[in-house]
């Protein structure tokens, strides 16, 4: 079989990755998590994790329901390093609901347009109108980590931008936009062994891109660029909450909960909806807290 970007996923395996990961993903046994620090030893069983998202995604239903009816707009974005787990939680959220109400928004590289417009003008035209959720798959965060580690934006470019920002999303949540920022967090051999996973499958194999494979080396560069996101946008108006996802079935119910748990709909089941599990749903402590163990 063919590997995509001439194998370059299983070449970084095999001689670029740091021997601590290398030895992680070689003696992992099925269903084990391989971030020492991770809270738990084993990935939640799927009888459990299916009966807790069947009773959620009703709760999401009733959230849309009282979004259309109410007019409410909602707005999350899904942001985190390549293999996070990003898309897969949007599809949990999204299966069960009305698609016409609740969209995805994955922008793709700016135009030549979009390049001489303001910077969150395009992201703007994105936003919820009323009675509409939007899931951001990757968001206006791209300056802050993204760009800052591949050099697509100059110094400059991206202290504007994080000047700009806190009054940017102030103005969102003064509109009335109710906004959820959650970052997704993934352990270095995980991350990798997900790229191999998908590299062999024929199936994932158009997940990868050229970002992917380059971003593998660059591993300190996005830490270094997420520690300095989360110290200058982490604002009483619009926090991050972070999520470890290791084991994406926890994961996906944290998120999930986050969201729900943060909206006064109506008909809410407080029972069901519960809290999210505070061993691998937090505040950017939380990334931090997992950094310094994986340091």
């Amino acid at each position: 079989m063919t590997l995509p970007f001439d194998g370059a996923i299983s070449a970084f395996y095999k001689s670029g990755a740091p021997d601590q990961v290398r030895k992680a993903i070689a003696k992992a046994g099925k269903g084990e998590i391989l971030t020492p620090d991770y809270p738990y030893d084993e990935k939640l069983d799927r009888k459990p994790y299916e009966r807790d998202l069947n009773n959620l995604q009703i709760e999401l239903a009733k959230l849309q329901a009282w979004v259309k009816s109410s007019g409410a707009r909602v707005c999350v974005l899904f942001e985190g390093r390549d293999a996070a787990g990003k898309g897969g939680t949007i599809k949990r959220f999204r299966e069960n609901l009305n698609p016409r109400g609740a969209r995805v928004v994955a922008l793709p590289k700016p135009t030549e347009r979009e390049q001489g417009e303001w910077y969150f003008q395009r992201y703007v035209r994105e936003l919820p109108a009323a009675g509409e959720i939007v899931f951001f798959d990757r968001s206006w965060y791209n300056r802050a980590v993204v760009e800052q580690v591949f050099g697509f934006c100059t110094p400059k470019q991206r202290l504007h931008f994080f000047a700009q920002l806190p009054d940017f999303e102030r103005m969102l949540v003064e509109e009335g936009i109710l906004l959820f920022k959650l970052w997704l967090n993934v352990g270095r051999a995980e991350q990798l062994k997900r790229f191999l996973d998908r590299e062999s499958d024929p199936l994932k194999q158009w997940k990868l891109s050229t970002i992917d494979v380059e971003g593998l080396a660059k591993w300190d560069d996005y830490t270094a660029a997420i520690a300095e996101t989360f110290e200058k946008t982490h604002f009483d108006h619009a926090p991050w909450t972070v999520i470890r996802t290791d084991n994406k079935k926890r994961a996906r119910l944290a998120a999930i909960r986050t969201v729900l748990g943060g909206i006064p709909y109506e008909r809410k089941n407080v029972a069901i909806v519960g809290t999210p599990d505070p061993l691998v749903c937090g505040t950017p402590e939380l990334w931090h807290d997992a950094m310094e163990s994986a340091g």
